[in-house]
């Protein structure tokens, strides 16, 4: 089945090489210029993946994604003009999946894009084992719900929204955002901590590590 791309972004000369490249590529893709109705083309045709522009008219790409994460775990593609590193955390803080700073190459995000579906594919798996409830701050390995510190939570929240993907230990402290994570090397100790608690129920060899790049979660 062909794969379905949703392109959000207000720039005809930004969406318009892009979905050529996509179609040469055979995927199909549906262009729209507002957060607004990306929000209900997620819902009338969900696609398999979101390309997604911070700077939008209506809506900040940011609060789209949000919205989106309500009900969606569609993977996400920023497209910007910001190089800030503020505004690559962010968007990966809030659930993105990749980013990318304009000007760039149409050729080089038909990569990412599958890239990043070539990636989910493969740990599809894994959503079937784990579940997240973000209300509650909450993350249950099969039945099993996780007593976790607020650093564990975030890094394992994380690793369960963005199965096969690697983090590197500079991006989880990041994600920690807490002073007591001042060094890259505590990372590794919260990692540990959670493949304590998750090895009584099986879970720990979920959690690899990718030597010299970080972890990732993926089916043992």
């Amino acid at each position: 089945m062909t794969e379905h791309i949703l392109i959000v972004d207000d720039e005809p000369r930004v969406a318009e090489p892009l979905s050529f490249a996509l179609q040469r590529e055979h995927f199909r893709v549906t262009h729209v210029e507002r957060g607004e109705q990306a929000l209900a083309a997620l819902i009338d045709q969900p696609p398999a993946l979101v390309v997604l522009d911070v700077g939008l008219p209506d809506i900040n790409g940011f609060d789209v994604l949000k919205r989106m994460r309500r009900h969606s775990e569609v993977p996400v593609l920023f497209l910007t003009a910001r190089q800030e590193e503020v505004d690559r955390i962010l968007g990966l803080e809030l659930g993105g999946d990749d980013y990318v700073t304009k000007p760039f190459s149409p050729r080089e995000v038909v990569a990412r894009i599958r890239a990043i579906l070539k990636r989910l594919n493969k740990a599809g798996p894994a959503a079937a084992d784990w579940r997240v409830d973000e209300q509650a701050a909450r993350v249950w390995f099969g039945e099993q719900p996780l007593s976790l510190t607020r650093s564990e939570y975030r890094i394992l929240e994380t690793l369960v929204r963005h199965p096969g993907r690697v983090f590197s230990r500079a991006s989880l402290m990041d994600i920690c955002g807490s002073d007591e994570d001042s060094f890259e090397r505590a990372v590794d100790t919260h990692i540990k901590t959670l493949r304590a608690k998750l090895r009584p129920l099986g879970g720990d060899a979920w959690i690899a590590t990718r030597r010299g790049l970080g972890y990732v979660l993926e089916r043992p």
